[in-house]
């Protein structure tokens, strides 16, 4: 390898990775050209690349003593949102942008991936580098690598998000729930339709599916643990054609959001029960689907501190805090549902990222990736095969 490399000279080609990506961005499992660029440039630095099925990407690089082996990794996919704002180097693509900040933890692990082949002999473990598809929708590119096995010789797997919702300059974590499960639902109440001058001759799923939303807030209040946090939200109601009409049936489609798995248990046991039974009480019908999404995110205690210790050690104590757990879901949790890990968040709330994810004019504080570069470096670093 030639130059060694500073954070100033890793951040500068960061930056310039970060911006053309923003430019270029490709649809969840659609990543087909970011999986080239990336594949250059790892083969670039001598990097080994595994065989994983594309567009995810995963880089190998072999520890001096290689006796544990970590995972660091980026997600690559952008959002089918039309970019507003006037950036020099915005989505030249129409309906698709990277407004989550997908395109900078590509680039800040690509720097990684240059220092780490510079710096090989001061690494003890092995080092997964994973550029993973699809984080956005689901079934989800976690889920898809966790699958061809991925996890199955690390130890410990570590990632990080720019985030919109933390003050510059800081870092946050917890040691335990960080982020939300994710699962959708639809409840089709079938009653019999009838004329709306006859409602004696009907049963009226319109009329039950609004106690079977209320007692959807029951689960939540009651069933639920309160030192558990759960939602349950109702977003769409499908039922009925004209004012006149008594339909035969109604839907309601929403989302289920928890902390802990136990609480998705029972959150989905609740909503079968009580829609069942309600309808049943009324003389209809209650069919429960649920669209699985990720699980929650759970950092692992241990390797949680050892991340929160590393940013202590780098940054200072002043700039890093326990945060409390977002009700966003994230497919990291997949892997931290197979191994140990720990996701963390890099600060970049202020007057460049003003705007929260997914916003048509979000934007990404270039000024916090050098911090972002240094973290997994220092966790590359300092993680001592012995001690954890």
């Amino acid at each position: 390898m030639h130059n060694q490399p500073t954070i100033e000279s890793l951040t500068k080609q960061a930056i310039q990775d970060r911006r053309h990506l923003h430019q270029y961005p490709e649809l969840s499992g659609e990543e087909f050209e970011t999986c080239e660029m990336i594949r250059e440039r790892l083969e670039h630095l001598g990097i080994e690349i595994l065989d994983y099925a594309r567009p995810s990407i995963i880089g190998f690089v072999k520890g001096t003593s290689g006796a544990k082996t970590l995972a660091l990794r980026a997600d690559i996919d952008a959002l089918p949102i039309q970019e507003e704002g006037d950036l020099p180097y915005a989505s030249t693509r129409p309906g698709i942008s990277h407004m989550c900040g997908h395109d900078g933890h590509t680039a800040v692990l690509l720097a990684v991936a240059e220092w780490l082949a510079a710096n090989k002999a001061n690494v003890q473990p092995n080092v997964y580098l994973i550029f993973q598809s699809a984080e956005e929708i689901s079934p989800s590119g976690a889920q898809a690598l966790v699958a061809q096995g991925i996890l199955d010789t690390v130890d410990a797997v570590f990632g990080l998000h720019l985030w919109q919702g933390l003050k510059k300059g800081t870092f946050g974590l917890t040691h335990g729930p960080m982020m939300a499960s994710i699962d959708d639902f639809e409840v089709t109440i079938t009653g019999s339709g009838g004329h709306g001058s006859s409602p004696h001759e009907a049963v009226d799923p319109i009329y039950i599916s609004t106690h079977v939303i209320q007692a959807f807030q029951n689960i939540i209040s009651q069933k639920l643990n309160p030192l558990e946090a759960g939602i349950i939200t109702v977003g769409k109601i499908e039922a009925g054609s004209t004012a006149n009409v008594i339909p035969t049936t109604a839907k309601l489609i929403g989302t289920i959001r928890a902390l802990t798995p136990t609480a998705v248990t029972t959150i989905k046991q609740q909503i079968v029960q009580m829609s069942e039974g309600i309808c049943q009480a009324f003389g209809a019908t209650a069919e429960v689907e649920f669209i699985v999404g990720t699980p929650p995110l759970v950092n692992d205690e241990t390797q949680a501190r050892f991340v929160e210790q590393v940013l202590v050690d780098t940054f200072g104590e002043a700039r890093v805090q326990l945060v409390d757990p977002t009700m966003g879901g994230e497919d990291f949790a997949y892997y931290l549902e197979k191994k140990p890990g720990a996701y963390l968040f890099v600060g970049m709330e202020g007057e460049v990222s003003a705007y929260p994810h997914h916003h048509p004019k979000f934007n990404i504080d270039e000024e916090v990736i050098p911090d972002a570069i240094r973290v997994f470096i220092e966790i590359l670093k300092q993680f001592k095969e012995d001690a954890q």
